[in-house]
């Protein structure tokens, strides 16, 4: 069956005709917000059960949940630090017991620290490896005994053109996410042979609340370098996201997908 088609936007519409998630979990890091935010909605539409971390904004979790309770999935949410091992570990361990399972696992929890190198604190720079690589770390390792032994999974990590191109005051940021690439496409080859998919997907400007707080001379200039000529939107990166983590996508395993509107061509 073709997957339906949105010629205006010229993205693919990923409904539960398209996807079926019913019956399995996902847990998505970073998601009271944003990208990870539309990745929980996406996913529960199509029927998954949701389990998210948020660091900060409980009233953000609690919007969320509210959202995913209309699609009638089960949800599950906690307050973790990602880059803090046991905490992690706690979190996927509390998942499998409410659950049963984890199939998918989406490490998008991330921050900026953006500062030219001779400006940047060694704070800095140990802040933005732990939250962005090691988060990604610990939950990857705390899912994939799981996916083992079930001979069933899908990691997707959320990373950057910043980690293919770099950029000027992100060493730190463009550190952790070609880090990232790296765990992709290593990871991708040591459970490939358990029925498990790693991929990313290597983000550009996307219209978020991030985006949101740059200046229009900013803005202005950073489209002049975008071929297609605007923002990405979080429903976008959803929409692929979810398709990666679907049995469509059994096949695709250590890529990196670029979403940047053809920035880093």
């Amino acid at each position: 069956m073709a997957i339906p088609f949105d010629a205006r936007n010229q993205v693919p519409i990923l409904t539960e005709k398209s996807m079926n998630f019913r019956g399995r979990t996902a847990i998505v890091t970073g998601a009271a917000r944003g990208i990870g935010r539309a990745i929980c909605i996406e996913l529960a539409r199509n029927g998954c059960n949701i389990a998210f971390n948020y660091s900060r904004s409980m009233a953000d979790a609690e919007q969320l949940e509210k959202e995913l309770s209309a699609f009638g999935v089960s949800f599950y949410s906690k307050k973790v630090l990602v880059g803090d091992f046991a905490s992690a570990e706690a979190m996927v361990r509390e998942v499998l017991e409410k659950f049963g399972t984890v199939d998918y696992l989406v490490n998008n929890a991330g921050i900026v620290r953006d500062r030219l190198l001779l400006r940047m604190s060694e704070r800095d720079w140990d802040e933005v490896i732990e939250t962005n690589l090691k988060g990604a770390f610990n939950f990857s390792k705390a899912v994939s005994a799981i996916m083992v032994k079930a001979r069933f999974g899908s990691i997707l990590n959320i990373t950057s053109i910043s980690g293919i191109a770099g950029m000027p005051g992100q060493v730190n940021y463009s550190a952790s996410k070609a880090g990232m690439i790296g765990l992709t496409k290593a990871l991708a080859k040591e459970l490939s042979s358990r029925n498990i998919t790693v991929n990313a997907l290597a983000l550009g400007l996307i219209d978020t609340d991030m985006t949101k707080g740059m200046s229009n001379e900013y803005k202005a200039e950073a489209l002049k370098n975008i071929p297609a000529g605007r923002f990405g939107t979080v429903e976008e990166v959803a929409g692929v996201a979810a398709f990666l983590l679907s049995d469509k996508a059994r096949y695709i395993t250590g890529h990196v997908i670029q979403m940047d509107g053809g920035l880093a061509i």
